[in-house]
């Protein structure tokens, strides 16, 4: 079957690509635009490691084609760090508020779900600054994690809200 050239806005930088119509924007993003920190889990959307933010709703990439998108804005966790827009080098990028916190409470352990944890959570801690832990649970529900048994994984969010609410900052 014939590609289709499209445009995606991929962490603020378009790229112009030609797609076959039924690559998910997982393969896409990971083959063809080479950011690798999506995961392809479960291939279902039933895992979370390949979410990412679509105009700033949380959705899992391996069940969205990649022509689906064409005009949206998407964040992968490449484009996470404060400084990351357009930067090839991230090794010399600062990491952002949810990232400090996952590393300082050991939230990440093997770390195949971490990128999909960090976007649920930007997603989470952007419509609940201050989530409950009932609240920071169900906003994970959509991602699964066999290491860490969750705790560190919620403890690192309270810890990201309580670092960035504007409610909390300045007490």
């Amino acid at each position: 079957m014939k590609k289709e050239l499209i445009t995606l806005n991929v962490n603020g930088d378009d790229y112009e690509i030609a797609v076959q119509p039924w690559r998910t924007l997982t393969e896409v993003l990971r083959d063809q635009l080479n950011l690798t920190g999506t995961k392809l889990g479960c291939g279902t959307g039933d895992c979370g490691a390949c979410t990412v933010l679509i105009d700033d709703q949380s959705v899992c990439s391996c069940l969205t084609l990649a022509i689906e998108v064409e005009g949206n804005k998407i964040v992968t966790i490449e484009g996470m760090t404060p400084d990351a827009a357009g930067e090839k080098d991230l090794e010399n990028c600062e990491l952002n508020q949810i990232q400090e916190s996952f590393i300082a409470k050991g939230a990440i352990q093997f770390g195949f779900c971490t990128p999909g944890m960090i976007l649920s959570s930007k997603f989470l801690l952007d419509h609940t600054p201050n989530p409950s832990e009932d609240e920071i649970r169900a906003g994970l529900s959509g991602n699964l994690c066999r290491c860490t048994g969750y705790n560190k994984i919620v403890d690192a969010i309270a810890d990201a809200a309580e670092k960035t609410s504007p409610n909390k900052q300045g007490e």
